[in-house]
């Protein structure tokens, strides 16, 4: 059964949807080659204020910043920890040429076991 990496990132104020994307294709490209079957990155469009919390206090999105909602699949949990030290090692996802478009200490990620998948 597949095994998923989740993902809810506070993109930074001035980036757009057509920049995150090119961002977000780059990196897809590269996960995808170390393992990955499917990148699918969501930019917030109808997400509603909660009253106890919601997408944006969970990153503590500030002023201008949109939420983005991504996930990674990939066939096992041994493919996905076999790939990620490759996909963080890669030379084209060095942090001096490609600026992340979020912050990434308020990002919340995590691995996820499928129990149904229709």
């Amino acid at each position: 059964m597949s095994y998923i990496d989740g993902f809810l990132s506070p993109v930074l104020p001035g980036v757009t949807p057509e920049a995150y994307r090119d961002f977000a294709a780059r990196m897809a490209s590269v996960v995808r080659e170390h393992g990955a079957t499917r990148v699918v990155e969501a930019w917030e469009d109808d997400v509603a204020d909660g009253k106890v919390t919601d997408f944006r206090r969970a990153v503590h999105l500030g002023e201008g910043e949109t939420v983005v909602f991504s996930w990674i699949e990939w066939p096992d949990k041994e493919t996905r920890d076999a790939g990620w030290p490759k996909v963080m090692a890669d030379p084209r996802l060095q942090p001096g040429d490609t600026p992340m478009p979020f912050d990434g200490p308020r990002m919340i990620y995590g691995g996820f076991r499928v129990l149904v998948d229709e």
